[in-house]
């Protein structure tokens, strides 16, 4: 046998050796199907998809599908489909609290496991397995709070909110009602929202409307930081300031690091905390259930609770934005 053909037959094992190994690396894949929101929704979205990306690949062990579906109808097919491809694993951001129960008891009956993470659903916690999740009322109840403490005599609020019925608007939105409702001082002027994709562009119209309609209002509480920047972009276009010694007090919330550098330089005062960050805390999870182990830590609710807070531009220092900032 010539050297040519010894080779080329040392070239042709070799091959089917690599294939044939990672054959069986493929099989050994964990598959999940995850369904997360539009990363364009903001610097939060891009920060928490990048984790994801990050996190489930094949290197780290896994067969992932990433689907981005924006609105309630397209995260529930996404579900099915995943469900009929036989997933272990799905992974989901909720566009809505509600209306997912039966998806969840399809899964449950074909033995796939749903992690929940960022937002939560509304329905019975033993329909999902585990949810990695930011308390979304704590962070409107911090914020609310904050504004308590500067002890204004008026309150007159433009409330700007994010996608109707997410958990986050819902979190957000709900304690600045209830002390609008509960106190004779708190108003909100107008309020809008900023869609399904929380559009700062939507929400320098609102601003831009209720300036033109003559509405006076001190404080722009915006429920994420893109919102709030632009009801400045709207301000800022009327001649109108913000911030520190400013006519109107701006609150944004996720601290995009853009924002943070913002209330440091005080042209706005608060931004609300909320960690993208859930997929290593999943991953951690799943090996430990394909393991054999069972998953500790979790509350009544099967949640894990991502620590948060909020900043304020009279104390806030560049050793926070280094540390908490996205992007």
């Amino acid at each position: 046998m010539n050297r040519k053909l010894i080779a080329l037959l040392l070239v042709l094992v070799m091959v089917f050796a690599f294939t044939a190994v990672n054959a069986f690396a493929d099989d050994d894949l964990i598959k999940v199907g995850i369904i997360n929101l539009d990363p364009s929704e903001s610097g939060y979205r891009q920060a928490n998809v990048k984790d994801l990306n990050d996190t489930f690949t094949k290197d780290n062990g896994y067969d992932a599908t990433f689907v981005t579906a924006p609105t309630a109808d397209k995260q529930l097919e996404a579900a099915r489909a995943f469900i009929t491809d036989e997933v272990e694993y799905i992974l989901v951001s909720a566009a809505e609290t509600t209306g997912w129960d039966e998806v969840l008891e399809e899964a449950q009956e074909a033995g796939i496991k749903v992690f929940l993470f960022d937002r939560m659903i509304d329905c019975d916690p033993s329909l999902y397995t585990a949810a990695v999740v930011s308390d979304m009322r704590l962070e409107g109840e911090t914020a609310v709070a904050w504004l308590e403490s500067l002890g204004l005599e008026e309150y007159n609020i433009l409330h700007i909110q994010g996608q109707l019925g997410s958990a986050a608007q819902i979190g957000r939105s709900d304690p600045l009602t209830e002390k609008c409702e509960a106190a004779d001082n708190w108003n909100i002027v107008r309020e809008g929202t900023g869609g399904d994709s929380w559009d700062p562009n939507e929400a320098r119209k609102i601003a831009e409307a209720a300036i033109d309609a003559g509405e006076s209002f001190n404080i722009v509480y915006a429920e994420n930081d893109g919102m709030a920047d632009g009801v400045v972009q709207a301000l800022d276009a009327k001649g109108i300031t913000h911030g520190i010694d400013g006519d109107v007090i701006i609150m944004g919330f996720d601290c995009n690091k853009w924002a943070l550098e913002k209330v440091f330089s005080g042209e706005w005062n608060y931004d609300g905390q909320c960690s993208p960050f859930q997929a290593g805390v999943i991953d951690e999870m799943i090996k430990t259930l394909e393991a054999g182990g069972e998953i500790e830590g979790l509350n009544e609710l099967n949640q894990i609770i991502s620590v948060e807070k909020g900043f304020d531009a009279m104390t806030i220092c560049r050793q926070d934005i280094l540390t908490y900032g996205l992007g």
